[in-house]
């Protein structure tokens, strides 16, 4: 059976881990070449690489803080230099630190805005430079906070109800050369970074749990999956939209 993705080749930023490692694992089991960014794991990638690999597929890993404009151009570069192309960029680094109004300071704000939203942005601005001339495919992943503002969340929903804008505004500017721009808004996910908060065993998750539909937080795999279908030729005149996963919570 032909694999949807066969010939294409994508870079998931943030991918060491979590949802971009699942994201990754399943662009490439779909037949794409994956460049696999991350901006400390480099364990991380690297296992990720050598999982795709073993089943057959191709992926290399490149450091880049996708905060910072110069590490970028290097990331694209690299990018270039491995596969020659790049039809599928998916803005999946961000991170989330939660602060009552009293607490929130000028860099609280700043770290979260400078990846979650001025990376993104910088990110799809020299990403756009390798598209060809069919186009590409951006895919942000965002998040559930960005409409079910949670309460010490203020600075990093507002993250994320920018990126949910951005990707409304970028589907109009970039139509018309055929990259469509579409974000994917997960619920809580079972990841290492959930994890390692101490969210997974809290009265937090239990709360969500019981205020969603389908009585349980999400995988990254349900995620991955839906971004599968995002980069196919099956949505192919989906663009500007934000799909919510997160089991019916809303």
């Amino acid at each position: 059976m032909t694999k949807t993705l066969t010939g294409k080749v994508a870079l998931v930023t943030g991918a060491s881990k979590g949802i971009g490692a699942s994201i990754a694992k399943h662009l490439a089991a779909e037949g794409a070449a994956v460049v696999v960014n991350y901006a400390l794991s480099k364990k991380g990638a690297e296992e990720v690489v050598a999982e795709i690999a073993g089943k057959g597929g191709r992926a290399i890993a490149v450091q880049a803080d996708v905060a910072k404009k110069a590490e970028i151009e290097r990331l694209f570069s690299e990018t270039k230099m491995a596969f020659g192309r790049l039809d599928i960029l998916v803005n999946n680094a961000g991170i989330y630190e939660f602060s009552p109004l009293e607490d929130i300071t000028e860099d609280h704000f700043h770290r979260q805005f400078n990846l979650n939203v001025l990376g993104l942005l910088l990110v799809s601005q020299e990403g756009i430079k390798y598209f060809g001339d069919e186009g590409g495919n951006i895919i942000n992943i965002s998040s559930i906070a960005s409409t079910y503002a949670s309460p010490n969340a203020s600075v990093y929903s507002a993250t994320k109800g920018a990126v949910d804008s951005i990707t409304r505004s970028l589907s109009k500017e970039l139509g018309p050369r055929g990259i469509r721009v579409n974000a994917i808004n997960p619920g809580m996910v079972e990841t290492e970074g959930v994890h390692a908060a101490g969210i997974t065993e809290s009265d937090m998750r239990t709360q969500i749990e019981a205020q969603t539909p389908l009585g349980r937080i999400g995988q990254p795999q349900d995620i991955a999956t839906a971004a599968i279908f995002l980069a196919s030729p099956a949505s192919s005149w989906i663009t500007g939209e934000t799909l919510i996963i997160a089991g019916g919570l809303h």
